[in-house]
């Protein structure tokens, strides 16, 4: 009996569907069976295809590319409809699919359609529903398992998520991930195992008989369906699988980018016959998985390298410093390597004394990074060589302007700068010495809890010019007194300016007059919210800024609320400007005062006094405000000296004059006031009670 006969008399028939000529050549039987003319020949692909219903015609087109994939059997159940679209009859498919040549995408399927028993047409079937059903489950898994391994940020994370995946039907009950070092195997995570359990599968050769170690080598899937097919493929690695119970596995490549980065095995103890699309599911979920894991391997990575970036750059604050608490934080900006260009620094000096660096680098990316390590080397460099801090910074700035980079063009190389605060500090006196490069300006926390921004001298950011002078600041840390350096990420972040990220800043700073580093929370947490630290990982909101925050505070008995406030100020006759910078330092200690005209009224009369100072006289002033008291019953002394041994003079101006009012407002706005002469020069000093409330009269004077 011929083979054709046999065929037929079992309803099976032959066929060769090539897919690059778009042809599809049947025996008589397999005609029939598609509802054509019964009887041998080739027909044109549309011709065929519009003999299988729809929705199963897209499933056989992913379970042949499967197959091509995997190299196995393509199998299906294909309904076959009429030009209605009404079904007729249900065909099994089985068929292997061949390369139609080397270096072509095309392929050649070869099989057979054999006619199995389904439910009349118009019924509802068993097989249909539960397929059906099954088919939506599947689809649903697909959707959530893709959204959580996306989601997946570590390969922890990624195992996780993989470990939790309740395939439809058929959930294995252990998963291991193998990954590749060199010529040997490794377990990456598992699942369903003890810790003991992965001894023999770790640092395993690739030339090992294991399946793990097979498709590494071969990049295609395998399926054991029962013990007897493990056994039998893999006699040397048997013992080694027969020990867990399992009944049947599932090893799959992870493939990215066209390379076979390891192995992902799913165990299952009940039989799995791994039919088709239970064999694409499990494909695509490797698919995914090998993704996730390539990107979670790429951000651990990357993460990695971020914290050894920092742990590089950013230094220890070292030994403790006696008389003295520091407290120091960095975040760097959302995405990338997590660096940047802002960087702190404590230098011990030759002198006995601290050295404390706060800086920006313009940029937040490994270039400023970079540039931000050379140039903090370059000024522990010239701080070591014990360099006041006015030539500590001009030195800088002429080593950051010419410093060269292959990499830039003239326009790149104009725009790097970077903005700088150099304090030297002396812990026993408290005394420190800032100098300033286009960098913000500290701010110091007085005893009784107030916070005020000290204005000082600056020049021009490093690298601007490389001749820049920078002025050096002298102010006085007082016992209990804590001055915070900052760079702008930590004031401006969230479409803040400085006056407005200031305001926002000034109450976290005034709440938390205790322990120095839940200041430094505190603070970080107000701009960036819950979980940013200078040791974390990923963060999980965007960062819009690098942050540095430098905190030092100056040790000492806790005050008491009456403790005195204290500011000081020198106004040069070449800086009149900095009458400006005096009015807004003392409405800083003010800031409380209970009387807002009494605040406007001290303001008034500490301009006039500096006015007269600096066009009276050929010499600076020395402002000096200080308020003692307690809340309500404070009292405000203000003191301007100068070098000049000329006592001020009363006079009467008239309606237009400009000048010669000065001590006409102070007889009238001060409680009291004065004029004490010193040894070379004099003190003009006014006093303000902050309980009493003067209502002067001002009958012959136009303020206006």
């Amino acid at each position: 009996m011929r083979t054709e006969d046999v065929l037929a008399a079992t309803a099976t028939g032959l066929w060769r569907w090539d897919n690059g000529a778009g042809t599809v050549t049947l025996d008589a039987e397999a005609a029939r069976l598609l509802e054509l003319p019964a009887e041998p020949g080739v027909f044109r692909e549309s011709e065929v295809r519009s003999r299988f219903h729809p929705v199963d015609w897209n499933e056989i087109a992913g379970v042949i590319r499967l197959a091509v994939t995997e190299g196995t059997l393509a199998e299906a159940r294909l309904r076959i409809v009429d030009g209605s679209g009404r079904v007729l009859r249900t065909v099994r498919s089985r068929s292997k699919p061949v390369p139609a040549g080397e270096g072509r995408q095309d392929y050649v399927l070869i099989g057979t359609l054999q006619e199995v028993a389904e439910p009349p047409p118009g019924t509802v079937g068993t097989h249909t529903a539960i397929t059906g059903d099954w088919r939506r489950s599947r689809e649903a898994f697909l959707l959530d398992a893709g959204r959580a391994l996306a989601e997946a940020g570590s390969t922890t994370e990624v195992l996780r998520v993989a470990y939790s995946l309740s395939m439809p039907g058929f959930s294995p009950d252990g998963l291991a991930v193998f990954g590749v070092e060199g010529e040997r195997l490794t377990v990456v995570g598992q699942h369903g195992h003890t810790l003991s359990d992965e001894g023999p599968f770790t640092d395993m050769p690739l030339d090992t008989d294991y399946p793990a170690t097979e498709v590494v080598r071969t990049g295609r899937a395998i399926y054991l369906p029962t013990p007897e097919d493990y056994q039998a493929r893999y006699p040397a690695t048997w013992p080694l699988a027969r020990r867990f119970g399992r009944r049947s596995w599932a090893f799959l490549p992870l493939i990215v980018s066209g390379r076979t980065m390891g192995t992902w095995m799913a165990g299952f103890r009940h039989p799995v016959a791994f039919s088709p699309d239970e064999r694409s599911v499990l494909t695509t979920v490797a698919r995914m998985l090998a993704q996730a894991l390539a990107r979670a391997g790429a951000a651990d990575t990357e993460r990695e390298l971020s914290l050894g970036l920092q742990r590089t750059m950013m230094p220890s604050l070292g030994p403790d410093i006696p008389g003295m608490t520091v407290a120091a934080r960095y975040v760097p900006t959302g995405g990338g390597l997590q660096v940047g260009g802002d960087w702190y620094d404590l230098i011990p000096l030759p002198s006995g004394r601290i050295a404390l660096v706060i800086g920006d680098v313009q940029g937040h990316d490994v270039r400023a990074a970079g540039l931000m390590g050379q140039l903090r080397i370059a000024l522990r460099a010239y701080a070591s060589e014990g360099h006041r801090p006015d030539a500590v910074l001009a030195r800088a700035s002429r080593f950051l302007s010419g410093l060269t980079d292959p990499g830039e063009d003239d326009e790149a190389a104009a725009a790097r700068f970077a903005t700088c605060l150099y304090a030297e500090a002396d812990p026993e006196t408290g005394v420190l010495d800032i100098a300033r490069a286009g960098h913000p300006d500290p701010v110091v926390l007085t005893a009784d809890g107030t916070a005020v921004v000290r204005q000082t001298e600056g020049g021009l950011p490093l690298g601007v010019e490389a001749d820049a002078d920078y002025p050096t600041t002298r102010i006085v840390l007082e016992a209990g007194e804590t001055i915070m350096l900052c760079t702008d990420g930590l004031i401006e972040t969230g479409g803040h300016d400085i006056a407005s990220g200031w305001v926002r800043l000034r109450p976290i700073l005034e709440r938390h007059t205790g322990d120095l580093e839940k200041l430094a929370d505190a603070l970080i947490q107000a701009v960036h919210g819950p979980g940013s630290h200078y040791t974390t990982g990923p963060l999980a909101d965007r960062r819009e800024d690098d942050v540095a925050l430098l905190l030092l505070r100056r040790e000492g008995t806790v005050a008491s609320p009456s403790a005195p406030r204290r500011t000081a100020l020198s106004i040069a006759q070449a800086e009149p400007e900095r009458i400006s910078t005096a009015r807004q330092l003392l409405r800083e200690l003010l800031h409380d005062w209970a009387d807002a005209d009494q605040v406007d009224a001290a303001v008034l009369l500490l301009s006039e006094v500096v006015t007269n100072v600096l066009v009276h006289t050929d010499g600076d002033a020395l402002m000096v405000a200080q308020a003692t008291g307690t809340p309500g019953e404070r009292c405000l002394r203000v003191d301007v000296s100068d070098g000049s041994d000329e006592l001020p003079h009363k006079r009467r101006p008239g309606e237009m004059a400009s000048s010669g009012r000065g001590l006409v407002l102070m007889e009238m706005l001060a409680h009291k006031w004065g004029v004490d002469p010193r040894g070379a020069g004099k003190s003009i000093w006014f006093e303000l009670n902050e309980a009493e409330h003067p209502e002067p009269d001002f009958p012959d004077l136009d303020l206006d």
